[in-house]
């Protein structure tokens, strides 16, 4: 189970040959042959008008929706977030009180 798994021989390749075949018969046009043409400036081909988008069309309704809508959102994000730093604040408060409670009972030990 833990041994190395090695191929069989007659798929194994050998040292000296690889696995990728080389490239050949790609031939690249030089990049530049220096012998420039004037600018000739290509012809302007039109470009075809785009179709005008319908406006939004918001009715009486949709805006009573959509500010419902809003109003949810804000209420509901805000109720989360009263809620969040209220629970910091009774925390933050029973940590003091218990505090309070063990300095006094220390102090009474070190009086006795």
């Amino acid at each position: 189970m833990f041994t190395p798994k090695i191929p069989p021989p007659d798929t194994a390749p050998t040292p000296g040959t690889s696995l990728v075949q080389p490239l050949t018969g790609l031939v690249h046009p030089p990049a530049c042959t220096c012998h420039h043409t004037p600018n000739v400036a290509p012809a302007q081909t039109p470009v075809p008008a785009t179709p005008a988008r319908p406006a939004v069309q918001l009715t009486p309704g949709s805006l009573i929706v959509a500010a419902a809508g809003g109003t949810a959102m804000v209420l509901i994000i805000g109720t989360v977030l009263v809620s969040m730093l209220l629970a910091t604040a009774i925390t933050a408060a029973s940590v003091a009180i218990c505090a309070v409670v063990l300095r006094s009972i220390l102090n009474n030990q070190k009086g006795n």
